[in-house]
C-alpha cells in the first residue's frame, strides 16, 4: 500500500483485496490492477481532505477527468471506472459504508481493437525457432547443456501457447503433475481458478518428451518444496514468470519476424483464430479458450472474418 494512507483506508483496502482474490476468485494480476486502481483513488480522496467511507460522487468524477488530463487510456480508466463500482458495492453490502457514490458512474466508450493474429506460416516458423540454425549458431560439439535446456524449455513453452492457445499465466502455473503427454492432456488452472483439460498437439507433445528427457533436470529447482513441482525454469532455477515468458516471446519475434510485435497473447489470438478458420465449432473454441462468455470469443470471427474478405480483394479478379 502507499505510504501515507491512514490505516482505516489500508484496513478496508486489504478487506476488498481479500474479498476479490478468496470469495470472487479472481486472478492474482486482476487483484493487483484493481488494488492499484483503487490506492490512487484512496491518494486522490485523501489529498482533497476525504476518504473511500465518504467520497462524493462529485469528487469521484474529479478523480477519473483527472486521469483523463494525465493521459491514460480509454480501457485504461475504463478499467478504474470498474474497480471504483466494484468496490463501493462490496462496501455498501458488506455494510462498511451506507451508500454508493459511484452508481451514476459512466464508463467511458472503448474502441475494440480487433486482435493481432500471425499467418500459420509465421506462427510455424516462431514455435520451430529456438534451437534453429537461426537462433543458435554454435555448432553440434559445442553446445553447452545449459543453453540446449533452455532452447528445449522455449520450444515446448512456443508450443504450448500457440498449439493450446493457454494464457501466459497458465502456462508459467503449469506444475509437472498436470501435464499427461502419453494422453496429450494438460489441465489448466485459468481465470478464476477454474481447472479445464486442454488437449496438446503432437509438436507440443514431442517438444515436452524432449523437454522433460533432456532440459528439466538442468534448470529445476533443487529440493522439494513448492517451486520444484512446476513445470518451467528460468535459467537461476527460479519459476519461469510471466515475466521471463513475455521476453521471451518477444525476443523471438523480434529475430524472426521483425517490424511484428509478437506477445504470448498473439500466439493465444492466431490459435482461436486459425481453429476457426479450419472450421472449429465457436463453443469448443470458447471452451478451450476458458472463456465464460462466447461474446469473448466471437470477436475472433471478426479476425477471420477480415483475413478473408483481404483474401477476395487479393485474389479475385473483379474485386
Amino acid at each position: 500500500m502507499p505510504q501515507g494512507l491512514p490505516p482505516t483506508e489500508t484496513e478496508l483496502l486489504h478487506a476488498f483485496e481479500d474479498h476479490l482474490a478468496l470469495e470472487r476468485r479472481l486472478s492474482r494480476n486482476t487483484v493487483a490492477a484493481y488494488r492499484g486502481d483503487l490506492e490512487q483513488l484512496a491518494t486522490f480522496l485523501m489529498r482533497n481532505r476525504t476518504s473511500l467511507g465518504d467520497a462524493p460522487y462529485p469528487l469521484l468524477r474529479r478523480f477519473l477527468a483527472q486521469q483523463h488530463t494525465l493521459g491514460y487510456a480509454r480501457a485504461t480508466i475504463a478499467r478504474r471506472v470498474g474497480a471504483i463500482k466494484t468496490f463501493f458495492r462490496w462496501a455498501v453490502s458488506a455494510g462498511r459504508i451506507q451508500t454508493d457514490p459511484s452508481l451514476l458512474l459512466g464508463r467511458p466508450k472503448v474502441v475494440n481493437r480487433l486482435p493481432s493474429v500471425l499467418r500459420p506460416n509465421e506462427a510455424e516458423i516462431l514455435a520451430e525457432a529456438p534451437g534453429s540454425e537461426e537462433t543458435n549458431e554454435v555448432t553440434e560439439g559445442d553446445v553447452d547443456p545449459l543453453e540446449h535446456a533452455v532452447a528445449l524449455r522455449d520450444r515446448a513453452v512456443l508450443e504450448l501457447l500457440y498449439g493450446s492457445g493457454l494464457r501466459v499465466g497458465e502456462v508459467a502455473g503449469l506444475t509437472v503433475d498436470r501435464l499427461d503427454v502419453p494422453r496429450g492432456r494438460v489441465l489448466v488452472l485459468g481465470k478464476g481458478s477454474k481447472e479445464r483439460d486442454v488437449p496438446i498437439s503432437e509438436y507440443a507433445a514431442d517438444a515436452l518428451r524432449d523437454y522433460l528427457a533432456e532440459g528439466r533436470d538442468q534448470m529445476a529447482s533443487e529440493g522439494s518444496g513448492e517451486a520444484s513441482r512446476h513445470l518451467f525454469f528460468n535459467r537461476r532455477r527460479k519459476p519461469f514468470s510471466e515475466r521471463d515468458i513475455r521476453s521471451m516471446v518477444e525476443r523471438y519475434g523480434a529475430t524472426l519476424l521483425p517490424g511484428r510485435r509478437v506477445t504470448p497473447h498473439t500466439l493465444r489470438h492466431s490459435f482461436a483464430t486459425h481453429l476457426l478458420e479450419g472450421g472449429a465449432d465457436i463453443r469448443a473454441v470458447q471452451e478451450l479458450l476458458g472463456h465464460a462468455s462466447v461474446a469473448t470469443t466471437q470477436r475472433y470471427t471478426h479476425v477471420s472474418r477480415r483475413r478473408l474478405f483481404d483474401a477476395y480483394e487479393r485474389a479475385h479478379p473483379r474485386a
